[in-house]
């Protein structure tokens, strides 16, 4: 009869054949602590490098260059208010308004949408009363309401502020 080998002498015969081959954690390691070094490396040289003395000059003509504002007149509105409680007579704003836009480009796509921006002024306007307008408080409120109004209206596009060249309550 044969006899069977035994699994320590199968085991002998392969190992004997096959290099050692190093186990999976330590490749892992391995493969970890080299990729730590390159991002460590990386990430000193990235946010330890000090800019030349020409990347800080251009870096402080960038901020310091102004870029040409744009402004978009609009038409004078005489606008006819809610009045306060017992006047006799109905109040009237006259308002003349100029708009503030950083892009002069803008200012060509905003021009054709004046319209809506004067109906959307007046429709807000005619619900303000005397006491609305009172103090520079009151103007500042003013001013933002219309510029908020003035954005909705012509969106995408976009103005910085809205200025006023007058503004009579009568």
């Amino acid at each position: 009869m044969s006899k069977k080998p035994k699994k320590g002498d199968e085991e002998g015969e392969a190992g004997t054949n096959a290099a050692p081959k190093p186990g999976k954690k330590k490749l892992v390691m391995i493969v970890g602590a080299v990729a730590l070094l390159a991002l460590g490396g990386g990430g000193w040289f990235f946010f330890l490098k000090k800019p030349s003395a020409e990347q800080l000059a251009a870096a402080e003509a960038a901020a310091t260059a102004k870029k040409p504002v744009t402004f978009v007149e609009m038409k004078d509105m005489m606008i006819g208010i809610s009045a306060g409680g017992q006047q006799d007579r109905q109040p009237i704003i006259k308002i003349k308004v100029v708009l503030e836009i950083a892009d002069a480009k803008m200012s060509e796509q905003i021009k054709p949408l004046l319209p809506r921006v004067e109906d959307a002024f007046q429709v807000f306007m005619r619900e303000l009363r005397p006491a609305d307008l009172e103090g520079s408080a009151g103007m500042y409120r003013l001013k933002e309401e219309l510029l908020r109004r003035v954005n909705v209206t012509v969106h995408p596009a976009k103005i910085d502020a809205v200025l006023f060249k007058e503004l009579l309550i009568q």
